[in-house]
């Protein structure tokens, strides 16, 4: 039944059911008159009758000292159930500082086409001390050619040094002999696997760049997870 079923989803076991649309149909009675509708023995009924008078769904009363018991009006359920809500949402903001206190979840970000990449680029030059990558040269250098060579001069103003793993080719090694005079530091790995793309690693952030079809970005922000990818960064610039 979908009233059973309904009534389950709100935390009610099966037997609480029962015994609670036992009471709904017979208004008020005893606990025998209840375990009789119910089906179910009179001592089960009666733990499972003052279980539900915790949760505030059935009610009591004596009567020439026999004990009656009754539902409380449905509409009580959808009251019962705001009240739980509200109070919830009143410690909320201490509920999220307390999760916030143990762990962050990473933060990402999404961005589309050359103008929202330059975004990213810029966003990196604000923050880095220290730039950590892996890629290809020709893509970025034929994409963006223009504001690359802005973003290469503000990198030299600020002195944020570049250690970078390039796929080996004729730019590639370009790269590696500006290297010293441009604050970059090039390794660069045959050119075995065939990718687009370039990513950056800086404090607590990882930038991804594919340079082919949409021209997608990826920021991703998490300490866990930017230290992860300069480990292995870090691992790989340690064995070319």
């Amino acid at each position: 039944m979908k009233l059973e079923q309904t009534l389950k989803d709100y935390g009610l076991k099966d037997k609480q059911i029962k015994v609670y649309l036992a009471c709904l149909q017979l208004g008020t009675g005893p606990v025998v008159k209840i375990a009789q509708k119910a089906g179910m023995p009179r001592s089960t009924v009666y733990e499972i009758l003052e279980s539900l008078r915790g949760l505030n769904l059935v009610a009591t009363f004596l009567k020439k000292k026999v004990r009656y018991f009754s539902a409380e009006e449905p509409e009580h359920l959808i009251r019962f159930a705001e009240t739980k809500v509200n109070l919830l949402k009143d410690v909320l903001p201490e509920l999220n500082a307390l999760t916030g206190k143990s762990r962050q979840r990473p933060a990402v970000r999404f961005y589309q086409g050359k103008d929202q990449m330059q975004i990213i680029l810029n966003e990196v030059l604000d923050e880095a001390e220290e730039l950590i990558a892996f890629g290809v040269s020709e893509d970025l250098l034929s994409l963006m050619s223009d504001y690359h060579k802005t973003f290469i001069a503000t990198r030299l103003k600020r002195k944020i040094p570049l250690r970078i793993i390039l796929r080996d080719s004729s730019t590639a090694r370009q790269r590696k002999q500006l290297g010293t005079g441009e604050l970059r530091n090039v390794k660069i790995i045959p050119a075995t696997h065939n990718y687009h793309g370039l990513t950056y690693v800086w404090k607590n952030k990882i930038a991804m760049f594919a340079f082919v079809g949409d021209l997608v970005a990826v920021v991703i922000e998490s300490k866990e997870l930017a230290d992860m990818q300069r480990a292995m960064m870090e691992y790989l610039w340690e064995k070319i």
